[in-house]
């Protein structure tokens, strides 16, 4: 695996020259397991986090199979399908289809809510060749007979376990029904629930399965540290944490929506730049704050757990856990945003009495202690004021525990570098 290249797989002569204009020579493990079997015609279980080069893992031979195909789609279908579970996502997967298909003429259409239909319902009335989307979108516009999904011939369920997470588990069945009967299809997911090994095999024939890392581990490279202390001195800490000289770009995550919001206003009042981007947002409101973070001119970015799959942004130095998330799996997704590409990263968990026994869960399953030994969780209290969110109060110094910190260096993730 190690002597293998791009140009091993034999791809067609415009995806090579895409991949030599990015730079990219050698595969990273999922690409070199999952691009062969793909080309060959076979479906692909794949078992991998965000950040390995998955897209790319599914995206070459997808393309490469349509530059092999005659002629143009036809109006109202699409010869390529892939599913998404956030906007975030679809975004990032459309842009990279674009980046590897070089100066090939390929078609590609995104397809997702909170933006208009007119110009998702113009594309597909010609033919694409390639529809990005996610499902609740795809099946307005499937009821509406704007588009057909009977000659897809390659389909891909991207972040499937995220995807069910988030109630799309009808939407996805049915969207699969409709598909071509001998279309080739990939499934690729983070965690492998009994869920998702459900749905791997009612739309899956016969796949090869690739694995590149133990399911929930943290990613190495992180140097991860848990702060204890009552919830209304996080808003002082957290602003300490981001205005320190060592933060370059930080995301922040908060429990809920009206949580995310707060925090970022917060920032804000303290005199830290700062965004938040979460589900209620406009998508063009979520595009323009995740512009502004990428270009620097935001340090923060508040996000909820379900915004924040997808973003795979350079150079995030830090992560801060301002609340701890209800599925501790989702500490594994969200410390992944740093410590990328071979970088080193730090993430920060703020952490009150009454979230001790989240952090245990993540424990648990990271198999890392963070949490002082003796430390025992209090009941959560009930919240009498219920748009608070987890964006907590401003810091009350007199009631505030004193911070305690514990370090760890994460555990063994994947070093590959994403393509």
């Amino acid at each position: 695996m190690t002597d293998m290249t791009f140009a091993s797989f034999g791809l067609a002569r415009p995806l090579n020259e895409a991949l030599a204009r990015a730079g990219f020579d050698t595969p990273t493990e999922i690409q070199a397991q999952a691009i062969g079997p793909q080309l060959e015609g076979r479906d692909i279980l794949g078992l991998a986090q965000t950040g390995t080069g998955k897209t790319a893992a599914f995206a070459l031979p997808i393309l490469n199979n349509i530059l092999g195909m005659q002629g143009r789609p036809t109006p109202g279908t699409a010869r390529a399908l892939i599913l998404a579970p956030t906007r975030e996502l679809a975004v990032q997967i459309q842009d990279e289809f674009r980046r590897f298909a070089g100066g090939a003429r390929l078609s590609t259409c995104l397809v997702l809510g909170g933006v208009g239909k007119g110009g998702q319902i113009r594309a597909l009335s010609r033919g694409v060749d390639v529809l990005i989307a996610t499902p609740g979108r795809l099946l307005d516009l499937v009821d509406d007979r704007k588009v057909r999904l009977d000659e897809v011939r390659f389909v891909v369920l991207d972040e499937a376990d995220r995807m069910l997470d988030m109630g799309f588990v009808q939407p996805v069945k049915r969207i699969v029904s409709m598909l071509h009967p001998r279309r080739q299809s990939a499934l690729f997911s983070a965690t492998m629930p009994s869920e998702v090994s459900g749905l791997a095999e009612s739309f899956l024939t016969n796949p090869v399965r690739v694995e590149v890392a133990p399911q929930s581990t943290t990613v190495e490279r992180i140097e991860q540290s848990l702060e204890l202390m009552d919830g209304p001195a996080k808003r002082r800490r957290l602003a300490e944490i981001v205005a320190s000289d060592e933060v370059e770009r930080a995301i922040v995550f908060a429990r809920t929506k009206r949580g995310a919001d707060r925090v970022a206003q917060n920032l804000e009042k303290d005199g830290i730049r700062a965004e938040a981007i979460h589900g209620n947002k406009a998508q063009n409101a979520r595009q323009r704050a995740l512009g502004a973070f990428k270009q620097g001119v935001v340090k923060v970015l508040v996000a909820t757990d379900i915004a924040a799959r997808g973003i795979d942004v350079k150079g995030i130095s830090h992560v801060v856990n301002y609340d701890l998330p209800d599925e501790p799996e989702n500490y594994v997704h969200r410390i992944g945003r740093t410590a990328r590409n071979g970088a080193e990263g730090v993430a920060i968990t703020l952490c009150a009495p009454d979230e001790v026994k989240k952090m245990r869960a993540v424990e648990k399953i990271t198999g890392e202690r963070l949490l002082p030994d003796g430390v025992r969780g209090e009941e959560p209290k009930p919240r009498g004021n219920r748009r608070r969110g987890g964006g907590g109060g401003g810091p009350k110094p007199d009631g505030a525990a004193k911070p305690r910190r514990n370090r760890r260096r994460g555990g063994g993730g994947p070093k590959a570098k994403a393509a």
